[in-house]
């Protein structure tokens, strides 16, 4: 009986550490994204990407390798606190936030599923020029060029896009899709859709997301382009900005999804894509050093291997002082 209390009390605290350090990184990342929103500087969608997942990486990582490592080393087997209002509050909230992301990611996977189980209905298999990749024609009053699935991912295109575009319009649209696919977009737009954090109750977590997609439509753009040779690397580029232009005034206005679906027009400025499609200047590529990156990283993994153990035991210290002060 000592040990399950012991186990119970140890799934308790955790879940106060998570939702403690969750709250504070979703203020940090909110005071963050509020700055930038001042600035014009270009972001990478990996930048986007981490800024939106930062409360539920660093408060599911503090938790796993650092609380509970600390609570299994120096918290007593015998010996368990007795129940606490706050704390038990507390960790009910926790579970709350946990349980709602695993609805949010789940239900996006299952509309995502029944709207591609809907369009294969009607579906005629489609041969496309470059790819292997399970292509389908479909017929749907709103034109579609869409990427769905990760594991198994399938192309579809509504009839009105194919008889619209021309063949090289047709073959960048799906070049631009697969570069969604190298780019496991789909699995990033899940990720995001199902992290566990406060962030997800705020409005800066949509403005998030509509940035990284903004952000990956132009490097599935540069990526389409740049599979080229470069002779017909400017060819490439006005096919895809015109078949971004058709495609767009077929379309109605409408807000991005929050599906793990990829679309040619989903997400993004169009004007802004067209125009950085037919700069004839070199594009600039934003991605940040790889290089300084890895020292970074390496600086850091130094730093915990020599700080981890002193660590524990001051995370240790931090939640005997928690439990012991909360009213």
């Amino acid at each position: 009986m000592s040990y399950f209390l012991f186990v119970l009390h140890g799934l308790t605290l955790a879940l106060v550490w998570f939702l403690g350090v969750n709250g504070v990184a979703t203020l940090l990342v909110i005071a963050v994204a509020v700055r930038l929103t001042r600035q014009s500087q270009v972001r990478t969608p990996r930048f986007w990407l981490g800024l939106r997942l930062l409360p539920a990486a660093v408060s599911i990582g503090l938790v796993a390798a650092v609380f509970l490592p600390s609570y299994w080393k120096y918290e007593p087997r015998d010996y368990a606190e007795g129940f606490d209002v706050t704390l038990a509050t507390a960790a009910l909230v926790a579970f709350v936030v946990g349980a709602s992301a695993i609805a949010r990611g789940a239900a996006g996977w299952v509309r995502a599923s029944n709207r591609a189980q809907g369009w294969l209905e009607t579906a005629r298999p489609l041969a496309l020029a470059g790819t292997s990749m399970r292509a389908f024609e479909i017929d749907a009053d709103t034109p579609i060029v869409a990427l769905v699935g990760i594991v198994r991912p399938r192309l579809f295109l509504t009839r009105s896009v194919v008889g619209t575009l021309t063949g090289e319009e047709l073959a960048a649209s799906v070049a631009h899709e697969l570069g969604h696919w190298r780019a496991l977009d789909n699995l990033k737009r899940l990720a995001m859709r199902a992290a566990p954090d406060c962030l997800a109750m705020t409005s800066v977590a949509g403005d998030l997301e509509r940035r990284w997609a903004s952000a990956s439509e132009h490097v599935a753009d540069r990526d389409a382009c740049d599979r080229v040779s470069a002779a017909d690397r400017g060819r490439a580029r006005c096919a895809l900005a015109s078949a971004i232009v058709k495609v767009a005034r077929m379309t109605p206005p409408m807000a991005p999804t929050a599906e793990p679906i990829s679309t040619l027009v989903g997400g993004g400025d169009i004007e802004s894509r067209v125009r950085s499609l037919l700069d004839d200047g070199t594009p600039v590529d934003a991605r940040p050093r790889s290089r300084r990156r890895w020292i970074g990283a390496g600086l850091a993994i130094a730093a915990l291997a020599f700080g981890y153990a002193p660590l524990l035991r001051v995370v240790h210290l931090a939640t005997e002082i928690l439990v012991h002060t909360l009213p």
